[in-house]
C-alpha cells in the first residue's frame, strides 16, 4: 500500500504520513487510514476549485497534482461546509464524519505547527460530530460455546485455535495475524503482542489456549509445504494468514453456528471476550486495560458494560426491593341496597 502512497501522493501529504510513520511511530495501518481520511478531502479540493468534473467517478480521481494553494486558502468556514458535504454527499455516518474531521485536524496541526508551511490553522478551533456512545455487542457465554462447537472445516485445528485466542485474550485482528512462532512461550505460557503503534505486551494463557495452540501447532509443522517459516498462523496458500482471510474464518464458522446475522465480527470477538472477563471473571477494570493494551482506562470501560443479568441482579438486591405501600385509609363497607 505504501506504494501507492509514493505514486498518489502530493508531497506535503508524503512528508505528512512520513512523520507519522518515522517519528510518531505509528502503526502501518493507521498511516493507511490517515492516508485514505486525507485523500478523500483533497479529492473534495479538487471537485471544489473545478480542476475535476463533478460527476467523475470519486474512485477515479487522482490527488498527485492537488495544488498546495488550495491547503493553504481553506478557512474555518469552508471546513464545516466540507463536514457538510460529508454527510451529505458522501453519506458518511457520524463516526466516519468524526475519524475524517480528526484526521484533518492533524493534517492542519502538522503542516502549521511542525513542518511551518501555513500561517495559521483554519481547524484548529473545528469542533468533531458528536458521536453516541453505543453498548458494543458482543457474544454471550453460550453463544461463545456455540461457536466453539460449531468449528468444522479442512483446517478445523488453526480455525479453532483462531477462535480461542480471540474468545479469551481479547486480541486485536492485526495482533493476531502478526504472531510469530517465538511469541509464544510454553513455559511461561505468554503470548507476546504487538499492538497500536507497534506497543508490545505479555497476555498471559489459559488451558483452553494452550492446548488448541499445542495441537495446531503440531499439525502445523507436519506441513513441509510452508513458506512462512515465522509466522504463526498459516493460510491455504502456505504463507501467512491474511487480515481478510482471518475474517472470513469467523463469518464463515458464525454462520455455521447460527450466529451470523447478529453483528458479530472479529473485533466483537474482542468485545466478547472482555466482557465475559469483566462480568463471568470479575476481571478489575485496571486488569483489564492491560490485557486488552488500552491506553486510557475511558477505552476500557466500553467493554465493562453491564449485562441485563446483572442490572437485574442490582435492582433486586436493593434493601428497598421488597418494600409495599401500606394503605391508611379504612374500607368502607358497602351497604346492602335498601328495598323501596
Amino acid at each position: 500500500m505504501r506504494q501507492d502512497y509514493i505514486n498518489d501522493c502530493p508531497e506535503y501529504l508524503m512528508d505528512f504520513l512520513t512523520n507519522l510513520k518515522l517519528v510518531r511511530d505509528r502503526a502501518d495501518r493507521t498511516e493507511e487510514a490517515y492516508y485514505i481520511d486525507i485523500r478523500t478531502f483533497l479529492r473534495y479540493l479538487l471537485v471544489k476549485h473545478g480542476d475535476v468534473n463533478a460527476n467523475t467517478e470519486y474512485g477515479k480521481i487522482t490527488i498527485k497534482d492537488t495544488p498546495f494553494s488550495y491547503i493553504e486558502a481553506f478557512t474555518t468556514y469552508d471546513a464545516y461546509a466540507y463536514l457538510r458535504y460529508l454527510k451529505d454527499d458522501r453519506k458518511n455516518s457520524t463516526a466516519t464524519r468524526a475519524r475524517k474531521c480528526s484526521s484533518l485536524k492533524q493534517f492542519y496541526f502538522y503542516l502549521y505547527k511542525k513542518a511551518m508551511r501555513i500561517k495559521q490553522n483554519p481547524v484548529a478551533d473545528l469542533e468533531l460530530p458528536k458521536v453516541k456512545n453505543k453498548l458494543p455487542k458482543y457474544l454471550s457465554l453460550e453463544e461463545s460455546l456455540q461457536l466453539l462447537s460449531s468449528v468444522d472445516s479442512s483446517n478445523a485445528t488453526r480455525d479453532y485455535c483462531i477462535l480461542v485466542l480471540f474468545l479469551n485474550c481479547g486480541m486485536r485482528l492485526s495482533e493476531l495475524v502478526g504472531l510469530d512462532l517465538q511469541d509464544y512461550s510454553i513455559h511461561n505460557r505468554t503470548l507476546r503482542l504487538f499492538g497500536k503503534g507497534s506497543k508490545e505486551r505479555i497476555v498471559y494463557l489459559n488451558d483452553a489456549c494452550v492446548n488448541a495452540l499445542e495441537t495446531y501447532l503440531k499439525e502445523r509443522a507436519e506441513d513441509p509445504k510452508n513458506k512462512d517459516l515465522n509466522a504463526m498462523f498459516i493460510s491455504r496458500n502456505h504463507r501467512r494468514i491474511t487480515t481478510r482471510r482471518v475474517q472470513l474464518i469467523v463469518e464463515e464458522n458464525l454462520k455455521k453456528a447460527g450466529l451470523s446475522n447478529i453483528g458479530i465480527s472479529t473485533h466483537k470477538l474482542r468485545h466478547t471476550a472482555a466482557t465475559l472477563m469483566y462480568q463471568h471473571g470479575h476481571v478489575d477494570t485496571l486488569v483489564l486495560k492491560e490485557i486488552l493494551g488500552h491506553k486510557s482506562i475511558s477505552t476500557t470501560e466500553i467493554y465493562t458494560h453491564l449485562g441485563n443479568d446483572s442490572i437485574k441482579n442490582a435492582a433486586e438486591s436493593s434493601p428497598l426491593a421488597n418494600v409495599e405501600m401500606k394503605s391508611k385509609r379504612k374500607k368502607v363497607k358497602e351497604e346492602s341496597p335498601v328495598d323501596d
